[in-house]
């Protein structure tokens, strides 16, 4: 009868007698580790160097999104154009909340946990690292030789030199080289042996601090002056004025803690805008040369106004808001008398431009006046010209050969429920074309100083009032679109980002390694001369190329300054 597994297992004396083979059905079990085993390794996944870059990885490709829908925040007017152009998609994306990223649950998780991640890996390593300030430099190891980067250079001591005495001075001389060198240096000295230990390098992990202490500071500096922040659009026609408070502002994007009665109290009158074209028949015809809003800018503390200039990527201050030029057009006047001769509508249009060549788009709408409601969809062209397929378009983007048409549409203009509309789209799902199409009418098409009769006796459309004046183009005015922002977080994250990118630099040039000179005395040669070894080693923490080439600079500076008397002669040999 063979012996059982168990007894040949307990037999062999090469295992002890509770040894567990593979295959066994007896297996080694960890620990349980319960709720606050799980919650501790939870903790330390999370806090980790490596969670907190993937996580950065995570909300850069989160923020992706951002720049390809429009956000219902920034641009509202884009989210609805959006849903009316994809009836199907707009819904699921935003279930999604692709339309309101940057308020996400999603993105605000991501954002929350890399906030916890770097606030967690950074505390600890703080404090390992002020501790490995305090500390002192390591001991020298006692077999220098097993180091890669390792020198030694055997001395002769002249008799009538005591070694004893010549290896504590060698050894003082490489302590204030390295000194020089800006390294931490500790002597460590023993019975016929003397060594110093150095290291440098510390300001790698500072860096490294720095860099990750900065990145909490942009995400704090974001989360908290963001709350404060707060951008808006406003077209601003020549000659008018713009007065910054809430309900003057085309588009207001306020932050959560913004008091909307609490805005600085100035006003902004265009007095003109400027702008330059390259001539006909010239390289680059038609192309503008500059933009330049001319502003007044007044204030309870300034009543009398001062003036300023606003161009593209030249914005001004006023009372702590930049003021930015994000575009221009034209406004001509357009007023609408109804059958009396009343007027119902007159005023500098906004044209929104369309083209280089300054084709521009315009909506008026005129819900009281008339018989009913009206809403014109209006071309302007500066300087008229003809397709071949007879459509108009505009050959030059200056004031030379005006034109503007408009379709009227007839019908409910979708005002009267109190459903915010854009003064810049008309919806004419609802209405009745009487112009052009079906119509039998045509389009209405007017040139400065003209006068053209509205549809079914209405009362009539002028486009400009020429009369006392000489220059009827004078009458087509120009805008200005202007955005006010306030961030006064922008320069704590510009500190905080030149911070980070300091600290990145540091740590990726900043080498972190460690020297050691060792005097040892050696028997003396046949006629009893005794000898005074000499070793030098280096250890980089990390790749350091020029860590051999530091102990061999090391070696060579030294070495002139213990053996300068000739009677001093060193023999080389390195690695033995």
């Amino acid at each position: 009868m063979s012996p059982s597994r168990s007894d040949t297992v307990s037999a062999d004396p090469m295992r002890p007698a509770d040894h567990i083979d593979r295959g066994d059905d007896d297996r080694i079990t960890g620990p349980t580790l319960g709720a606050t085993g799980w919650l501790r390794w939870a903790w330390r996944q999370l806090t980790s160097m490596r969670t907190a870059l993937v996580l950065l990885l995570l909300l850069a490709l989160i923020a992706v999104p951002g720049s390809i829908f429009p956000q219902r925040m920034a641009n509202p007017n884009g989210v609805t154009q959006y849903f009316r152009d994809n009836p199907d998609l707009a819904p699921v994306l935003d279930a999604l909340q692709l339309f309101d990223l940057y308020g996400s649950v999603w993105f605000s998780s991501v954002y929350l946990l890399l906030f916890v991640s770097l606030v967690g890996c950074i505390i600890p390593r703080i404090r390992h690292h002020a501790k490995a300030l305090r500390s002192r430099p390591p001991r020298t190891p006692a077999r220098l030789g097993r180091l890669e980067d390792h020198l030694i250079e055997d001395v002769h001591v002249p008799r009538g030199l005591v070694a004893d005495v010549e290896a504590p001075a060698a050894i003082g001389v490489a302590e204030r080289l390295l000194r020089r060198r800006g390294y931490r240096t500790e002597r460590y000295d023993a019975a016929g042996t003397w060594s110093v230990s150095a290291e440098r390098g510390y300001l790698r992990e500072t860096g490294n601090l720095v860099f990750h202490a900065s990145l909490v500071g942009v995400l704090v500096t974001v989360l908290v002056t963001g709350g404060f922040a707060y951008t808006g659009q406003r077209v601003i026609v020549e000659d008018s004025t713009f007065v910054n408070s809430l309900s003057d502002y085309s588009s207001f994007t306020p932050g959560r803690f913004v008091d909307n009665t609490a805005l600085e109290p100035y006003s902004l009158t265009l007095d003109r805008f400027d702008v330059t074209y390259e001539l006909p028949g010239t390289p680059g015809a038609g192309q503008a040369g500059n933009f330049a809003a001319r502003l007044t800018i007044r204030a309870p503390v300034d009543p009398e106004g001062r003036r300023d200039v606003v161009r593209v990527n030249d914005p001004i201050d006023v009372g702590g808001d930049r003021i930015y030029l994000l575009g221009n057009g034209y406004a001509p006047t357009i007023t609408i008398r109804n059958a009396a001769g009343e007027v119902i509508y007159s005023e500098p249009q906004p044209f929104l431009p369309q083209d280089g060549m300054m084709t521009s788009l315009g909506i008026i709408k005129v819900p009281d006046g008339l018989p009913e409601q009206i809403g014109l969809v209006g071309f302007f062209y500066p300087t008229q010209g003809t397709l071949p397929t007879g459509a108009y378009t505009s050959v030059y983007p200056d004031l030379v050969n005006p034109v503007v048409t408009f379709n009227v549409f007839s019908g409910s203009l979708g005002i009267d429920d109190g459903t915010p509309r854009s003064v810049y789209t008309l919806d004419t799902s609802g209405m009745t074309q009487v112009t052009v199409g079906d119509s039998g009418l045509e389009s209405i098409e007017l040139t400065p100083g003209q006068t053209a009769d509205l549809p079914h006796g209405w009362g009539t459309i002028t486009f400009a009032d020429v009369s006392g004046t000489d220059d009827p183009l004078s009458s087509v005015k120009r805008f200005a679109s202007l955005q006010i922002q306030r961030d006064g977080g922008a320069g704590w994250v510009l500190a905080f980002a030149s911070l980070a990118t300091a600290g990145l630099i540091t740590a990726l040039l900043v080498p972190r390694r460690r020297l050691w000179v060792k005097a040892t005395l050696q028997p003396g040669d046949g006629e009893g001369a005794p000898r005074l070894r000499l070793e030098y080693a280096g250890l980089a923490r990390g790749e350091d190329p020029q860590l051999a080439q530091a102990v061999a600079r090391l070696r060579d500076d030294h070495l002139p300054a213990v053996t300068d008397d000739p009677a001093f002669p060193p023999s080389s040999k390195e690695n033995p």
